[in-house]
């Protein structure tokens, strides 16, 4: 898995629910594209104007909590959201993020990451660099399986891989 060039941090606080990540009047619909225009548009009103490709998310404890939604990791990603990075995860939103390859990073540091930082992150390393305050911080290790997931770009992705070509209908 390459790294994750150099991208601005948006920071957002603890018990980010998965109903400020995209909110439930937009669960009528699984076009990546309508979520990722509404991504934590409840938290931050106007923030999918304010990001670019490859920029991270960072927030405190207990991102993702709420309910068990796939769309919330959909909208991050398809919203050009290169990673999250947070203290911890709701148990749901860790797995739902890998099963659609969004990499997310546990780092008990996340606080002293600031809005605008410029973070770079290898995720075979296990390393993130702060080029903006000039330290690097070190995440919790993703075990293999979940670092295959998300080089093959998620579950259904990596599912297609192993089967073949014969199940490209899953």
């Amino acid at each position: 898995m390459k790294a994750i060039k150099k991208a601005k941090a948006w920071k957002f606080g603890d018990n980010i629910d998965t109903d400020l990540i995209i909110a439930a009047r937009y669960l009528n619909t699984t076009d990546s594209a309508i979520l990722a225009s509404h991504l934590m548009e409840d938290a931050r009103n106007g923030f999918v104007d304010l990001i670019t490709q490859g920029d991270i998310i960072v927030a405190g404890e207990n991102f993702g909590c709420g309910s068990s939604r796939e769309h919330a990791p959909v909208a991050i990603k398809a919203a050009g959201i290169s990673a999250v990075i947070a203290k911890s995860y709701a148990r749901i939103f860790y797995r739902n993020a890998f099963n659609t390859g969004l990499p997310i990073l546990e780092i008990k540091e996340a606080d002293s990451i600031n809005e605008g930082d410029i973070l770079e992150i290898d995720l075979k390393d296990g390393t993130i660099k702060n080029h903006t305050q000039n330290c690097s911080y070190t995440f919790t290790a993703i075990p293999p399986f979940m670092l295959e997931l998300l080089e093959s770009g998620g579950l259904i992705p990596y599912a297609k891989n192993k089967l073949g070509d014969n199940n490209a209908n899953l």
